[in-house]
């Protein structure tokens, strides 16, 4: 085409990509004439109708030239033609307007011509085609999925990778709605977006989306999705575009990184074997698979290193971990606990038992891995599952046991990659079982040592009615110095000790040790409470200059009470420990007014003891702060719930044993975070006629008279047999006592499951036993004495001391093969 082509403009053929409708529309008759003039086209031009209509059409272009050349072209012969391109129009201000223009031949019934004329602003124009140009080359050529739908939520346009993703072949989406035979795209989540940008116009970002593509349906996808609301030029909603970036790759990647940071620190948190089993299946399900299991040598169980395999059937292995939990556990596959029979010599199990991990990626591998051996499928093979990893869990050299994983539910199979990322959990795994093995090991040993060290849990003595209980800390701590004891006394006396050593661990339990014989060896010699406690601290400062060499700090609390059967009167002191608690036989209970001195270690201060009466039945205990101290970290309120209990479980008539057990069961379920030691012990008494007690004067003539008190006692008690001997003990004391330390002289018969002599002076000198020589006139008399009864000892008084002897109740006749 010529004329206003080449004279001024730039149009495009019909072959050009379409425009936009041009908004402004005029016509212009046969003779050139404007006689229609829309109001778009007053709003280009800014002339009204009335100014514009009749007027020659060619006076609106800007240039001489452009006028020239379209009255030309009006004039020829053949101008009933169509023409486009862009022409400079003049501005009712007096500016020039680009316009691309659309000029149309009509024509009436009697073949008189005109033109339709539209237009509108070329800048626009162009600008609108260079974006339609670059949408649609974004939309062929970009490799990502782009969905284009309308308001009601129907397909109306998918680019090439948007037809691969998201319909089967042969089966095109567009003019269906969203969800419609695309079962493997999340098609809820999609909708749901789509429904919330076409209501909110708020695009969303970023949105993760699974789906298994056509191409792959056994393998999982994941992409990031992306919604935007279309609109027209005014803002009205024309439907939505939506873009699916594949961020699969990155995705699991991610997932991987994610999972291997779970497993690392949720697996070994604790330094517990089946805890830290239960923590791995846990991990694994159902991040990783729909089904888990972990099994571990019994060996390891026991905190020992598991046997040398040479062969599967030697494996031991106990399912001690399993996922999922409850009802989801596939049914008929065996649970946790379960100790399956002894495993063939099969390939695939020699290859886990040389530290291999093992991938049955489809059901064709599975049956066959398990031919020949169908009786073990169902313990090894869950309903549904397709594709297995088993894993060994394999640490310093040994198997300790294995790790198995199924899919059931989701249909994409276990891959090479899924391989290496189980292999690397198991072996993060096999290192946290293999420490909760050692410490298993070490902690058991330690407990035994110190429970070794503790006495026997339950006595029974004239005095009192006693049970221990011990129990280590939890939670993964190391056990404590903690410990009670019960010491009998002579004269039928029983000391109750409760004992807390600062810090924990092996250290901890060697001092408690060597403090509980310190307090064994000290009662022996029968010092008051707070004597002996006196004699404790000085022991521990000295275990403190041995300290500095050892790396460790020294330091104990302790409660040392004595109680007096036929007085019926306890006297304790404290270093620094918690107060006993009295369950009084009414049932009421109170704590024991304590002046408590300092730790043991702490020196340069004064113990104090206390004396309080205790009935026939009473019940003491005695603990370390762990039963007191708990979570709270109130030791006033720990006390308040010690006594609550006390009362409630250890009430008059019911049992020692098994009221402990049901206080320390009723303190919580957390593991302590403390040692506890715990002592209750049920008073005894001494009935007053089994006990006579005497005074006489230092004088030689009261010997014979106590020979006949003692004499005439013991024939009331019907132990005649007894009384050549006792005569003879009481002669010896007595007279040792008369001679040596004057006056008065106390003596006391009490008849229990032996017969206590007890012979008081003044005197604060010892006896000692020496052999006397053939030439000596004395000193034989406490020779005398030791061959006469089973024991004897001394112990001083605040008015002197007390020799006290203990016997049978029958005569024993080899007590009189005395040597010559």
């Amino acid at each position: 085409m010529s004329g206003p082509l080449n004279a001024g403009g730039t149009g495009a053929g019909a072959e050009g990509l379409p425009l936009e409708p041009y908004p402004a529309t005029a016509w212009v008759d046969r003779m050139g004439a404007v006689q229609l003039w829309s109001t778009e086209a007053e709003t280009l031009l800014g002339y009204r109708a009335q100014e514009v209509c009749g007027t020659p059409a060619v006076e609106l272009l800007a240039t001489r030239g452009d006028r020239a050349a379209a009255s030309a072209w009006r004039d020829r012969p053949g101008a009933g033609q169509s023409w486009d391109g862009v022409l400079g129009l003049r501005h009712r201000d007096g500016h020039e307007v680009k316009v691309a223009l659309r000029v149309r031949p009509l024509t009436d019934r009697e073949g008189r011509a005109g033109w339709s004329v539209s237009g509108g602003d070329a800048l626009r124009i162009e600008r609108e085609n260079e974006d339609r140009a670059v949408l649609r080359a974004l939309f062929e050529q970009y490799p990502a999925p782009i969905a284009l739908l309308d308001d009601a939520l129907r397909y109306r346009l998918l680019n090439g990778a948007a037809q691969r993703a998201l319909a089967h072949s042969g089966n095109p989406l567009v003019g269906r709605p969203v969800g419609a035979d695309t079962p493997h795209v999340d098609s809820a989540t999609v909708e749901r977006v789509l429904r919330q940008v076409r209501e909110t116009g708020e695009p969303v970002l970023g949105l993760p989306v699974r789906g298994s593509p056509p191409s792959g349906p056994d393998r999982d996808r994941m992409w990031s999705l992306s919604t935007f609301r279309l609109t027209d030029p005014v803002g009205r909603p024309l439907g939505t575009c939506q873009t699916y970036v594949d961020i699969t790759d990155g995705y699991r990647a991610e997932r991987r990184l994610e999972l291997l940071t779970r497993a690392g620190a949720g697996i070994g948190a604790t330094l517990d074997v089946a805890r830290t089993a239960q923590d791995l299946a846990d991990v694994l399900v159902p991040a990783f698979g729909d089904v888990a299991w972990v099994a571990l040598s019994e060996a390891v169980l026991e905190g020992d290193e598991p046997p040398k395999m040479l062969g599967p059937g030697q494996w031991n292995l106990r399912r001690v971990g399993a996922a999922p939990p409850g009802d989801d556990w596939p049914t008929g596959l065996p649970a946790v606990g379960a100790v399956p029979p002894a495993l063939p010599n099969h390939p695939l199990l020699r290859r886990i038992g040389q530290g291999e991990t093992v991938l049955l990626p489809d059901r064709d591998s599975v049956i066959a891995a398990a031919e020949g051996h169908a009786d073990l499928a169902s313990l090894f093979v869950p309903e549904h599952g397709h594709s297995a990893i088993a894993a060994p869990l394999f640490a310093r050299g040994l198997v300790l046991g294995t790790v198995v994983v199924w899919r059931t539910r989701r249909p994409a199979p276990f891959g090479p990659e899924d391989v290496d990322l189980l292999k690397e959990i198991a072996s993060r795994a096999a290192l946290g079982v293999d420490n909760a093995r050692r410490y298993t090991r070490e902690h058991r040993a330690a407990v035994a040592l110190q429970q070794r060290l503790l006495p026997a849990a339950t006595t029974d003595t004239p005095a009192a009615e006693t049970v221990g209980f011990y129990v280590p800390a939890g939670g993964g701590a190391e056990i404590g110095g903690d410990w009670y004891d019960v010491i009998a006394l002579p004269s039928f006396r029983v000391a109750l000790v409760a004992g807390d050593v600062t810090g924990h661990g092996l250290p901890a339990t060697a001092t408690m040790g060597r403090l509980r014989t310190a307090v064994d060896t000290l009662a022996d010699l029968e010092l008051d409470p707070d004597e002996l406690l006196t004699h404790l601290d000085d022991l521990v400062q000295q275990l403190q200059t041995e300290a500095p060499h050892q790396g460790d700090t020294v330091g104990a609390s302790c409660l040392y009470a004595v109680y007096d059967p036929v007085t019926c009167r306890c006297t304790l002191a404290s270093a620094g420990h918690p107060p006993p608690l009295v369950i009084r036989p009414d049932g009421t209970v109170e704590s024991v007014e304590v002046s408590p001195g300092p730790l043991l270690g702490v020196g340069g201060m004064p113990f104090e003891a206390t004396t309080f009466d205790l009935e026939p039945g009473s019940i003491v205990a005695v603990y370390t702060k762990g039963v007191i101290y708990r979570d709270d970290h109130d030791p006033d309120a720990g006390l308040r719930r010690l006594a609550d209990r006390l009362a409630r479980f250890a009430g008059p008539g019911r049992g020692l044993d098994g009221a402990g057990r049901e206080l320390l069961r009723s303190l919580g379920d957390a593991p302590a975070r403390d040692d506890m030691a715990l002592l209750l012990a049920r008073t005894c008494a001494i009935d007053p006629g089994n006990t006579a007690t005497w005074e006489f004067p230092a004088h030689a003539s009261v010997v014979a008279a106590a020979r006949r008190a003692a004499a005439g006692q013991l024939a009331a008690w019907g132990l005649d047999e007894v009384s050549f001997t006792t005569e003879l003990v009481v002669s010896e004391l007595v007279t040792n006592a008369v001679r040596y330390a004057g006056g008065p002289v106390g003596m006391r018969l009490i008849r229990g499951d032996v017969l206590v002599c007890e012979v008081d002076d003044p005197s604060n000198t010892q006896p000692r036993l020496r052999r006397a020589r053939w030439s000596d006139e004395g000193g034989r008399g406490l020779f005398l004495i030791a061959q006469l009864t089973t024991r004897w000892g001394s112990r001083y008084t605040r008015s002197g001391k007390t020799i006290w002897t203990e016997q049978p109740l029958t005569a024993d006749l080899d007590l009189l093969d005395l040597p010559p």
